[in-house]
């Protein structure tokens, strides 16, 4: 008896002979890779806020400081365009320094020019860029014109975190001590947990900072192992 080596069992061509079923099944795959897509996706969609920074280097102590600082203060999927109350602006050719109205809290009433990644008021961000800008000049005012744009937000706060003023923030970090941080830079970003415009993530930033350590000492480990490697290789090439 001859058999069609290329025959399908028949349980097999009834399922994807049937247009239902073959519908359905292609839906399945479909939800299996969304779902798939949206697990590996979840750190930057439940906490858009902690996407990583888009300056370069850097202390990465300081560096999963200023994510967990952004996770309460513009948990937003463009966190580094938004305004005080939630707008966005188009353009960050400069800081906007648009006084949104305050509606709640303390402040009900008054108005905050508080924008960007870090919620820097405008006042604040002129004098932090007069000292830390990369593209500052010698005089103070020309900082009304400099750039707001993610990069320079990201290394201006930097800069600002290394300041004495704080104490040794990236020193307390090493030792573990997360909650005296927060506390002590509650004063500025009044969300972090020890302030008066406490939100729904404030307390989940100790547990937010070891998983955005976690994953800046991952990264800053990547290329120094990638250059032990290379070190290793041109040795080994040589005669």
């Amino acid at each position: 008896m001859s058999h069609d080596l290329n025959q399908r069992p028949s349980h097999q061509r009834d399922f994807w002979g049937s247009p239902w079923r073959a519908r359905l099944g292609l839906t399945a795959l479909a939800v299996a890779f969304m779902l798939l897509m949206l697990w590996l996706w979840r750190p930057w969609l439940l906490l858009p806020g902690t996407q990583p920074l888009v300056m370069a280097g850097g202390d990465p102590y300081l560096r999963a400081l200023m994510r967990t600082i952004s996770a309460s203060e513009s948990n937003v999927m463009r966190p580094y365009h938004v305004l005080y109350g939630g707008d966005y602006v188009g353009t960050l050719e400069r800081h906007p320094n648009r006084c949104e109205s305050i509606g709640q809290g303390p402040n009900r009433g008054n108005c905050s020019t508080a924008a960007g990644r870090y919620q820097l008021l405008y006042s604040t961000w002129l004098e932090l860029a007069a000292r830390y800008h990369p593209e500052r000049t010698d005089d103070a005012l020309d900082a009304t014109g400099l750039s707001f744009a993610p990069v320079y937000q990201d290394v201006v706060v930097h800069a600002w975190l290394q300041e004495g003023r704080w104490g040794n923030l990236s020193a307390q970090l090493r030792q573990g001590r997360i909650q005296p941080v927060l506390r002590r830079l509650s004063g500025t970003w009044t969300s972090l947990g020890y302030g008066i415009e406490n939100n729904s993530m404030s307390r989940e930033l100790p547990r937010v900072y070891r998983q955005m350590l976690e994953d800046e000492l991952a990264n800053a480990d990547a290329p120094a192992e990638s250059t032990k490697t290379k070190g290793r290789a041109t040795n080994a090439a040589r005669p």
